[in-house]
C-alpha cells in the first residue's frame, strides 16, 4: 500500500468558488482518503511539502483526437495504423506533460489506445473513447474523393479512413452503434452539421435526419452511454438536441433561444475556441485550402460571442481543444482565451467538475475529495485569479499526480 501525504496546501476542489489554505491531503494507493484542516500524519507516508501553493484536481480535456497526426486529414491516407499509434504515442504524453491526466477522443480514439494507456503500455492522460466519428453518406466526416463511391470500405486501411464510419438510415445506424458499443465505446459521436475542415462540406449543413439521431440516442442509452454531436448552426444544435444528443461541441453560431433549450434539455456545450484561433495562424503554410481558411475565419469571429450567449442563458460549458496534428502544442491555451470572457474559477470548473459530469464521472474525477481519483496537480500562483498560468503549464505546474503516482514532481519530498 502506498501513502502519500501533501501537506500545506491551498485546495481547489473543483466546485467551491474559492480555494482553501491550510489543508492536508492523505492519498493511499490511487485514491483521495482524506483533506483535512489539521495536521494528517500515516506511517510510512510519502511527504510533499507543498508550501502553501494552489492544488487543483488533474484536468479533464473532452474534446482531443489523439489520432489526429495530421492538420491536413487527407495527409494521412499513407499512413498505416502501426506508424499512426507510433505517432500519436508523444501526442498523448504531451497532454498528461500539461496537466490534462484525463481527455475524452471524440472522433478515432478507440479502445485499444485507452487499454493501452490504463495497461501502462505508453504514459498519458486517462482515456475515455467513442471509436470513429459517425457520418452520413457526404457528411463531416467523409472525406472520399468525389470520384470515390465505393462504400465497402475497409476502416482499417489506413490513418484517413479509421477515424470516421459512414452511416445511413435508422437500422444501419442502430446496427453501427451497437457494433461500437459492443467493442467498448464510452459514448458514440455524431457528426451532425458540416464542418470546418471538410474540403467541400458547408458549415450550414444539418446532417442526419431526426430519426436517425433518436435511434443513435436511444441505443447508447440503453447501454449506459450517451452521444456527442458535431455542431456549428442553431438548425444544427437544435437538431441534435430536440434527438437527446447530451454534449454539443463547438457550437459557435449558438443563439439565445438555443442556448436556452441546452439548459431545458439538460445538455452541455463543449467550446473548442483555441483550434480556430491557432489554424487560423498556421493554415496557409499547412496547405489549407481557401475555402477551409474562409470557414475558419467565420466561426474565430463567433467563438467568443457564444461564451457570452451561453453565460446568459446559463448553459453548462465543458472544456475542449479540438486540436489537430502540428497544433497539438497549443492546448493550454484555451484557458486564456476562455479568461478573456468567463472568469477563472468557472473556466477551472469546466476543465475538472463539470467535464466529470459529462464523462459520467462525477465524485471520481475533476474533484479533490475523499473517494475521488487522486490527480492532482499543483500549480505555482494563483489561476482563480489569473487563469492564464494554466496556458503555461511547463512554467507553472510543479507536480502533476495521476492514480496517486507522480508523473512530476519538483517540491521537497520527505519519507515521514
Amino acid at each position: 500500500m502506498a501513502t502519500t501525504i501533501l501537506r500545506n496546501c491551498t485546495v481547489f476542489d473543483g466546485f467551491a468558488d474559492e480555494a482553501v489554505p491550510g489543508q492536508d491531503i492523505l492519498i493511499v494507493d490511487d485514491r483521495i482518503e482524506a483533506v483535512s484542516d489539521r495536521r494528517v500524519t500515516a506511517a510510512g507516508a510519502t511527504v510533499v511539502d507543498v508550501g502553501g501553493r494552489t492544488v487543483l484536481p488533474g484536468l479533464i480535456d473532452a474534446h482531443v483526437h489523439v489520432f489526429a497526426i495530421s492538420l491536413a486529414a487527407a495527409r494521412n491516407e499513407t499512413v498505416p495504423l502501426t506508424l499512426m499509434t507510433a505517432r500519436a504515442v508523444p501526442r498523448i504524453r504531451a497532454m498528461l506533460d500539461r496537466g490534462f491526466t484525463t481527455v475524452r477522443d471524440v472522433g478515432g480514439g478507440d479502445v485499444g489506445i485507452r487499454d493501452a494507456v490504463a495497461q501502462g503500455w505508453i504514459p498519458g492522460p486517462r482515456l475515455f473513447v467513442g471509436g470513429p466519428g459517425l457520418t452520413q453518406t457526404g457528411g463531416h466526416g467523409d472525406h472520399r474523393r468525389r470520384t470515390d463511391s465505393r462504400t465497402d470500405i475497409d476502416y482499417n486501411a489506413n490513418a484517413f479512413i479509421f477515424v470516421s464510419r459512414l452511416v445511413d438510415g435508422p437500422d444501419e445506424m442502430r446496427r453501427v452503434v451497437r457494433d461500437e458499443l459492443r467493442k467498448g465505446a464510452d459514448h458514440i459521436k455524431v457528426m451532425a452539421n458540416g464542418g470546418v475542415g471538410s474540403p467541400s462540406d458547408a458549415l450550414e449543413n444539418v446532417q442526419f435526419t431526426q430519426e436517425e439521431l433518436r435511434v443513435c440516442v436511444a441505443e447508447a442509452r440503453a447501454k449506459g452511454k450517451y452521444v456527442v454531436a458535431h455542431t456549428y448552426s442553431c438548425e444544427a444544435i437544435r437538431h441534435a438536441l430536440e434527438a437527446g444528443v447530451r454534449t454539443v461541441e463547438h457550437a459557435n453560431f449558438i443563439d439565445h433561444p438555443t442556448a436556452r433549450l441546452a439548459v431545458e434539455r439538460d445538455a452541455y456545450v463543449v467550446p473548442t475556441l483555441v483550434c480556430y484561433e491557432v489554424t487560423a495562424e498556421h493554415g496557409d503554410r499547412l496547405g489549407l485550402t481557401p475555402y477551409v481558411m474562409e470557414k475558419l475565419a467565420a466561426v474565430n469571429r463567433a467563438g467568443l460571442q457564444m461564451l457570452d450567449v451561453c453565460l446568459s442563458a446559463g448553459a453548462r460549458m465543458g472544456f475542449g481543444t479540438d486540436l489537430m496534428g502540428e497544433m497539438e502544442y497549443a492546448q493550454s491555451q484555451e484557458f486564456a482565451i476562455r479568461g478573456r470572457v468567463q472568469r477563472p474559477v468557472d473556466v477551472i470548473r469546466s476543465a475538472t467538475s463539470v467535464n466529470a459530469e459529462i464523462l459520467q464521472q462525477t465524485g471520481r474525477l475533476g474533484c479533490i475529495r475523499p473517494g475521488a481519483l487522486a490527480d492532482v496537480i499543483v500549480c505555482e500562483g494563483d489561476p482563480l485569479k489569473d487563469v492564464s498560468l494554466l496556458s503555461r503549464p511547463e512554467e507553472t505546474l510543479s507536480m502533476i499526480m495521476q492514480g496517486g503516482r507522480f508523473h512530476r514532481n519538483a517540491l521537497p519530498t520527505t519519507a515521514a
